[in-house]
């Protein structure tokens, strides 16, 4: 059984498909991002899109990018159901022609990207934000920002920015002090350290979060990893978690029965005051 929240006016699964995979972002080698690319064609990614839609995932996050909005038409096209959270994509375009690509691509919500807000942040630029989250509104999309610095959620609830959602990474994986985007070969550093700060930062939140990166791009074990993001879960939160099926065919449905065990038996323990 599939749990969801109501995020604004959607419903929406608390286990959110991610799509790094479906765009050969592995985060652990270029040789492993390029065989990420190799594997998901986009038949292959449309077979991974239906699969979760059976499973009763109902939610994509994916980036504003030509790839994904095409394989996206294609799998609305075939009557489809997923929607789509936006995630503005530097490499193609500053926050306006992201936001209005996500707009007319049909998101129904829009976020700035990650490294974005950690790089606006070391530049001192944050006030570039507001008038983004106010478009975002505008154009009638759910709005939010993701960070993988702690420090851009607590200036956005210092500033009350007024978002639906936030998009907290467990790792502050990579300094993006001097250029926003992700660089294949950059050298990536998962520190359970990190987890732990953004793990109890979140529970000072004002907003609902999706927690991701929680496997810690495949190196966490996943019922240790699902385990740990269900004991640091508000009720409203979800998390975001991509697949590489290649070598593993049963890991979307493996990895949403070890969240929804580890939601179960965290509920469980706490109405029984453990």
């Amino acid at each position: 059984m599939v749990s969801y929240v109501t995020l604004g006016s959607l419903r929406v699964s608390r286990f959110i498909l991610g799509s790094n995979p479906f765009s050969g972002f592995s985060h652990q080698s270029p040789a492993v991002d390029l065989e990420m690319k190799r594997y998901y064609t986009t038949e292959r990614i449309k077979q991974t899109m239906r699969e979760a839609e059976e499973l009763g995932v109902n939610t994509l996050i994916a980036r504003t990018d030509f790839h994904v909005m095409r394989f996206l038409l294609e799998y609305w096209d075939q009557d489809g159901q997923i929607q789509w959270f936006a995630q503005t994509c530097p490499e193609v375009g500053d926050h306006v022609t992201c936001i209005n690509r996500a707009a007319s691509g049909g998101a129904k919500a829009c976020h700035i990207h990650g490294g974005v807000m950690d790089y606006l942040l070391a530049q001192g630029r944050l006030d570039e934000i507001p008038p983004m989250i106010d478009l975002i509104h505008q154009k009638g999309m759910l709005a939010g920002i993701a960070g993988h610095n702690p420090e851009v959620f607590l200036w956005a609830e210092d500033v009350r920015l007024d978002v639906d959602y936030y998009m907290c990474s467990y790792y502050n994986s990579a300094h993006r002090d001097q250029r926003a985007e992700h660089v294949p070969g950059m050298e990536e550093w998962f520190l359970e350290e990190d987890r732990v700060i953004m793990a109890q930062v979140i529970q000072t939140l004002s907003k609902p979060v999706v927690h991701y990166k929680i496997m810690a791009a495949g190196r966490n074990e996943p019922q240790e990893a699902f385990a740990f993001a269900a004991r640091h879960m508000r009720p409203a939160d979800m998390v975001c978690v991509g697949v590489y099926t290649k070598d593993a065919p049963q890991m979307l449905r493996q990895d949403l029965e070890l969240f929804e065990t580890a939601l179960a038996r965290q509920m469980k323990q706490t109405v029984e005051g453990r």
